[in-house]
């Protein structure tokens, strides 16, 4: 599969780096390094912190000649955050900076002065429906097989895709975790790894890690901690309103690699909070609202699988199902307590799409996620 995709996130980084420095942060291999390289100027411009000749020239303040510089992954040095201060505070006129990075570089400070008021941070995603312009169910079976990688993706191989899995998680742990947490027990952290996949779409409960790892909540909390930091995996707490009996505490788990995730309907509810999750990110990064992805239980053992809210008030009200099925009677009784929220219930293999009389759509998956970004 030769074809390539414009990114998503380009024409806000080109806006943003006319007004102050420009943050993408995202996980390793989503694309941020092509991202940049396609911006004018950008390959004579381009350092990066990982390749040591590129590193000295940094240190020694050897920086390239044109009006764009690119620096990649330099949040791994521990002073980053005061030596981009310093550029930028004293930067000639018209010159534009980019940063770009695998961690979460709003949270990797490292001491130092703040950069608040001096950049914006711009998270990119893997590939999703509405960016690769998928429209038919067999297109859409290939994203959820393949994950919204660039690389495995675009092999259109589900052989390479799981070879390129595998590694690409050796890597994540042997040299991502290494260069930016402080974790010791990379033995235990693969295992955590490896099992996390499987609870996906239920609430993750760190006790009974921690008693199959047979390690403390402390560790287990941490290594979590640094698995969300590094773009890895991400959490989403319940919904809480007034009007309802939600749960305070319990929180989900997803992968941004969809396709590590055993079970299909797991993997399917996985793909979707990734594409929700894009989506809210998005409109925070590049409009400036008020966004969260969320889901919903209450003490009656109700749940409905995502509720994004804005401004603390349910928006979009998503239900998952693998095929077609009768609306969800908790979906229904959410979207009756929020009139105002679009409330959709999807499925991966299915092909009803109607609307029921009290405001549910149900409809393949395609039709909602073909409407974010």
């Amino acid at each position: 599969m030769s074809r390539r995709f414009p990114r998503y996130l380009a024409a806000a980084v080109r806006r943003d780096l006319a007004r102050k420095m420009a943050f993408v942060a995202g996980p390793r291999q989503v694309g941020k390094t092509t991202l940049a390289l396609s911006l004018p100027g950008a390959r004579q411009g381009y350092l990066n912190w990982d390749v040591a000749a590129h590193r000295e020239r940094i240190l020694r303040g050897e920086l390239p000649a044109g009006r764009l510089w690119i620096f990649d992954e330099i949040h791994k040095y521990r002073r980053w955050r005061n030596y981009l201060k310093g550029l930028y505070d004293g930067r000639p006129r018209g010159q534009r900076i980019l940063v770009t990075g695998s961690g979460r570089l709003d949270l990797y400070r490292f001491g130092g002065d703040s950069l608040q008021g001096r950049y914006h941070l711009l998270r990119l995603h893997p590939f999703s429906v509405a960016e690769l312009g998928i429209a038919s169910a067999r297109d859409f079976l290939g994203l959820l097989r393949l994950g919204g990688f660039p690389e495995p993706f675009l092999s259109g191989s589900e052989t390479e895709a799981r070879r390129w899995s595998r590694e690409y998680r050796t890597l994540l742990v042997r040299e991502e975790i290494t260069a930016l947490e402080r974790i010791q027990d990379l033995g235990h952290l693969e295992l955590l790894m490896l099992r996390l996949p499987e609870l996906v779409g239920s609430p993750l409960s760190v006790n009974a890690l921690r008693e199959d790892l047979q390690v403390s909540h402390k560790a287990v909390e941490s290594w979590i901690g640094a698995l969300e930091r590094l773009f890895a995996v991400f959490r989403i707490g319940p919904l809480g309103a007034p009007r309802i009996r939600a749960v305070k505490k319990a929180q989900k788990h997803y992968h941004l690699e969809w396709s590590v995730v055993p079970e299909d309907a797991a993997r399917f509810e996985n793909l979707v909070a990734c594409h929700l999750l894009k989506w809210v990110h998005f409109g925070e990064d590049t409009q400036g609202r008020d966004l969260e992805l969320r889901y919903f239980r209450d003490v009656e053992g109700r749940e409905v699988d995502f509720a994004v809210v804005e401004a603390h008030r349910p928006r979009l009200l998503v239900e998952c199902k693998w095929s077609d099925a009768e609306p969800d009677r908790n979906l229904r009784y959410l979207k009756a307590r929020f009139p105002d929220a679009d409330a959709w219930q999807i499925s991966a293999t299915g092909t009803k799409d109607y609307r029921t009389p009290d405001g549910v759509r149900v409809a393949p998956a395609v039709r909602l996620l073909q409407t974010l970004v």
